[in-house]
């Protein structure tokens, strides 16, 4: 069922991604197979079976990764170096038939390289999510929805479930799983299904605006600064200016939904040369550019004495945040004071 919701993506969002999850997780629901095929007693179909399925359960994590390759980058294309995919499920399937045909004992390294192939791919996947969660800040200004911070909490339930569920096969080969693993695992179902179905379109749905925006996080970036020169000096000191008038005329940062691409839009120029405004023109990337405005905003609303009945999840709307809990880390990481902190500090001034 969790496949399906992901195969179908009510939501429409991430489709790529999402594709590759729903099949990772279709293959992930086939290690009760052999459970279920325990039960009903069916062992002469459980021992042809058994190993074509097995084979087909070991593309699992490479599927997870794949899955974590499109959602950090919808646009990622197949290249000759993608075989080596294959190199680690070519060994398995030679460990397999060899202990099928010529009857060795091989599972115990069966199960060593089924580890080996699940740690590999998690751990590039846990890599590849940490890296995403830096270079969205180079378009977003709201990441909380978007840094997929639940991808990684699922990796670390897995590496766990991993290790447990490969001791209990090296200790009780041919025994199921027992009941208090199932229900860790139906509690990580559940805990993907609910994110799954709350999970936001990451990059801009804006195909050209999407390239630029890749484009820029694959741009090789040294202290918030691109080093390849794409605005003459006196070009960015004139759409500087504009830029910073336009922010404090309009409030374009009270926009929730205001990115990189959008921006670019009013300031009738390119994402590309925006991101270079903002990390030369400014030092700063594009999520602290414009948080550095919300979060003077916030200030004065923290100020007013006429505002003190506004909440702090009020003042968080009003200040063009999307939630109470970004509001609240995007304050402490820009003053290194919460905003109540903040307003208790200011009072006794």
């Amino acid at each position: 069922m969790l496949s399906f919701i992901m195969l179908s993506n009510p939501l429409k969002v991430n489709k790529k991604a999402n594709l590759w999850f729903g099949i990772a997780l279709f293959l992930w629901s086939t290690f009760w197979l052999d459970e279920i095929l325990m039960l009903i007693k069916a062992e002469p179909l459980s021992e042809l079976i058994r190993p074509i399925i097995s084979f087909i359960q070991f593309f699992t994590p490479i599927l997870f990764y794949l899955s974590i390759v499109f959602f950090t980058n919808p646009n990622h294309k197949f290249k000759a170096k993608d075989t080596t995919l294959f190199v680690l499920p070519i060994i398995y399937l030679v460990l397999v038939i060899l202990n099928k045909t010529a009857h060795n004992n091989l599972q115990t390294y069966i199960i060593i390289l089924v580890l080996t192939n699940t740690i590999i791919y998690i751990i590039k996947s846990y890599l590849k999510l940490r890296t995403h969660r830096r270079k969205i800040t180079l378009f977003s200004s709201n990441t909380d929805d978007i840094d997929l911070k639940w991808l990684e909490n699922i990796i670390l339930v897995i590496v766990v479930m991993v290790v447990v569920i490969s001791a209990f096969n090296l200790i009780y080969i041919g025994l199921p799983l027992n009941l208090y693993l199932n229900i860790i695992m139906l509690g990580t179902s559940l805990f993907i299904a609910y994110n799954a179905l709350k999970q936001k379109e990451i990059f801009p749905i804006n195909e050209k605006h999407r390239e630029e925006v890749i484009a820029i996080e694959n741009d090789e970036v040294t202290n918030n600064t691109i080093k390849r020169k794409i605005l003459k000096d006196e070009e960015l000191v004139e759409l500087k200016s504009k830029l910073n008038l336009l922010m404090k005329e309009k409030h374009l940062y009270l926009d929730q939904d205001i990115n990189l691409a959008s921006l670019s839009e009013d300031m009738q120029i390119t994402p590309h040369q925006l991101s270079y405004i903002i990390n030369n023109g400014f030092n700063q990337n594009f999520f602290k550019f414009i948080n550095s405005y919300r979060i003077d905003k916030a200030k004065i609303l923290l100020l007013d004495k006429s505002l003190d009945k506004l909440t702090i999840l009020g003042i968080a709307y009003e200040s063009g945040f999307s939630s109470k809990t970004a509001f609240n880390t995007t304050f402490k990481k820009l003053t290194n004071q919460t905003p109540s902190e903040f307003k208790k500090q200011s009072s006794k001034l």
